[in-house]
């Protein structure tokens, strides 16, 4: 007698970003296996409409509450409630299933998360900015819940895979590999002049702006140092960091015996998605899978820190720890915004992460509360920061 499958309900938060499509995708592929209870867009009310109608979802919400009358009209046919706002985002945050793919983009998701880990059995985080402003906050939150995170950037979904937790006393240290971004083989007087459209176009994997830009600058790569930091409990000196340009080897643990272990892929962020999706099984991706018999050459470089100082930065806010790594991650979106609208200069970005950082702060930061607080208010600075600097080169030009 064949046993019946296990159906396991789920929920996507962000389904319309890059992470979000290429989760449909999957859950599309196994659609035997999942039950889809709830998606989320900020603005893509068209297509969350017909992710919520392919999927068969129970609720659908916009973020955008102007967009709510479209994905009304779009679901009236269907049995999918509609919602729109902040608060129905939060409310369905707090819907209990079995599984969550958070993958709205920046601090927007840190409360979507925070709600979430008493109510889902397992949260799939796909973006850094959270766990980095709170990762501690998070990381004990899940603990007291019983909650498993499962980290989906590609490379700590590497180090997930294996990161041996029996033998961790074991591990010398782990290895995230970058990409290099675009901007690898510049000089940095050509990197000085570097446009948004240049930023943006990464050489081996299709993103958003702002992370695109964030890899441009390797501030990714400093985001997932912290990052790591907490989801692995590994201090700074045990994080290194390696230039990998062909993104084959997606990160790696070595240990003190001497072997240095490898997870390995095509630059697919369905194969990090899918691991995630079927932990602790594996199930099978529609992502083509690596043909190691294609491949030429593997190379690693050392990063060069002059040209990419936001790694040093990183550094620098973890070992301070305290509020350093939530001013380092508010004051980079603010300032990559600002790189976007064309408001500054590609090493602007830095060069006013550095100066926010500098600032003497004394502000408590052990509540949700407090660092919702504390990033708005520096964002705020870095608005003020940002045009202070425009006018000033506008005067330097007069």
């Amino acid at each position: 007698m064949k046993s019946q499958k296990t159906i396991r309900t789920v929920s996507v938060f962000g389904s319309t970003g890059s992470v979000g499509q290429s989760t449909i995708e999957l859950l599309k592929y196994h659609s035997d296996l999942y039950q889809v209870e709830v998606l989320t867009a900020y603005k893509n009310a068209s297509l969350l409409a017909d992710q919520a109608i392919a999927l068969g979802a129970k609720y659908a919400v916009i973020g955008d509450e102007t967009k709510l009358p479209e994905l009304k009209e779009a679901l009236k046919n269907y049995p999918v409630e509609a919602m729109g706002g902040r608060q129905a985002l939060l409310d369905m945050a707090e819907h209990s299933v079995d599984w969550v793919m958070m993958a709205i983009v920046g601090m927007a998701g840190l409360e979507p998360i925070f709600k979430a880990l008493p109510n889902g059995k397992t949260v799939a985080i796909a973006n850094k900015e959270p766990l980095v402003a709170a990762g501690h906050l998070l990381m004990s939150r899940a603990e007291d819940y019983g909650t498993t995170i499962l980290p989906v950037d590609s490379e700590h979904n590497a180090i997930f895979q294996v990161f041996e937790q029996d033998n961790r006393n074991a591990i010398e240290k782990i290895i995230l590999t970058a990409s290099g971004g675009p901007f690898r083989t510049w000089s940095l007087e050509e990197v000085s002049k570097a446009t948004p459209e240049q930023a943006v176009k990464h050489p081996n994997w299709s993103m958003g702006a702002k992370i695109s830009v964030d890899s441009a600058s390797m501030m990714n790569k400093g985001l997932e140092i912290i990052e790591a930091h907490h989801l692995f409990k590994m201090e700074p000196d045990k994080i290194d960091v390696v230039i990998h340009p062909q993104s084959i080897v997606h990160s790696m643990v070595q240990y003190h015996d001497g072997s240095v272990l490898a997870q390995m892929g095509t630059p697919d962020m369905k194969t990090p998605i899918v691991n995630a999706l079927g932990y602790p099984d594996r199930i099978k991706s529609s992502a083509p899978s690596l043909d190691i018999k294609t491949l030429s050459s593997l190379t690693f470089e050392q990063p060069d820190l002059d040209k990419f100082p936001a790694l040093r930065l990183s550094y620098q806010a973890l070992r301070e720890g305290g509020v350093s790594p939530l001013v380092l991650n508010a004051t980079n979106e603010v300032a990559v915004a600002a790189f976007l609208n064309r408001g500054i200069p590609f090493l602007g970005i830095v060069e006013i992460v550095e100066r926010a950082l500098n600032k003497e702060r004394k502000e408590p930061v052990s509540t949700l509360e407090e660092i919702l607080f504390l990033d708005q208010t520096v964002r705020d600075e870095t608005h003020l920061l940002i045009h202070e600097t425009i006018q000033n080169s506008l005067k330097q030009v007069g």
